[in-house]
């Protein structure tokens, strides 16, 4: 069974200049899911995808291989799935072909070996096509809709806003959390995705995703405080 991270990382952050090299307690940002991937108990290769030849030193220095990703897959508007598409693909002319593909998102530093065997696990023993890492979430509070004009919108009826001590009888209310995503190779064909139709969730505590300068603090924060 050949199991394949993939970490996609381009140069071109607009909210975190150089968002993927930048140095989070002690490392770079993509060195902690580099390192991750490398504990895992599953994984036999680890892979990051770049444009970017000063993140794909970065990325050879802590041992992960390199895929060369052209320039019109790293655009703003660019989607995660191209990437993954792509990698395998060239993976598969150097006589790599994986059965499962582990999407790992590099703005996930705090997600370790543990989470991204745990997913694994679960998806080899089970009929799932795919899982993912997600983390529990209520609807003791609806979701807003800001506009334009300054004006708002509930997304629900928040007149029917639970006490905050009936919010666990709401539950099963989950959230994608972007950490780790594992497909089995026939559904990521059939779906070109890492989703496929029969997927299945992981449940984990919540997990920094950095966007902002804030997220990247917070992250740091935890990361040193575990040391």
């Amino acid at each position: 069974m050949k199991i394949l991270g993939i970490i996609p990382a381009r140069g071109g952050s607009k909210g975190i200049p150089r968002k993927n090299i930048k140095p989070l307690a002690g490392k770079p940002l993509i060195a902690h899911t580099i390192i991750a991937a490398q504990k895992s108990k599953f994984i036999d290769k680890v892979v990051l995808s770049t444009e970017d030849s000063e993140i794909a030193q970065v990325a050879e220095s802590f041992g992960a291989e390199i895929i060369n990703r052209p320039l019109e897959l790293a655009q703003d508007e660019t989607k995660t799935a191209p990437v993954l598409i792509h990698a395998v693909k060239e993976l598969e002319i150097q006589g790599y072909s994986p059965d499962v593909i582990v999407l790992l998102q590099p703005t996930c530093p705090l997600r370790d070996e543990i989470i991204i065997d745990g997913v694994v696990k679960q998806l080899l023993n089970s009929d799932n096509d795919s899982v993912f890492t997600v983390f529990w979430h209520s609807q003791a509070m609806p979701y807003w809709q800001k506009f334009d004009d300054g004006t708002v919108k509930s997304l629900y009826d928040y007149h029917l806003r639970p006490r905050r001590q009936d919010v666990e009888q709401r539950g099963n209310i989950y959230c994608e959390n972007g950490a780790v995503y594992a497909i089995k190779r026939e559904a990521f064909e059939k779906h070109n995705d890492f989703i496929g139709e029969n997927p299945a969730i992981y449940p984990v505590e919540w997990q920094v995703d950095i966007d902002t300068q804030e997220d990247f603090e917070i992250a740091e924060k935890i990361l040193l405080n575990k040391k």
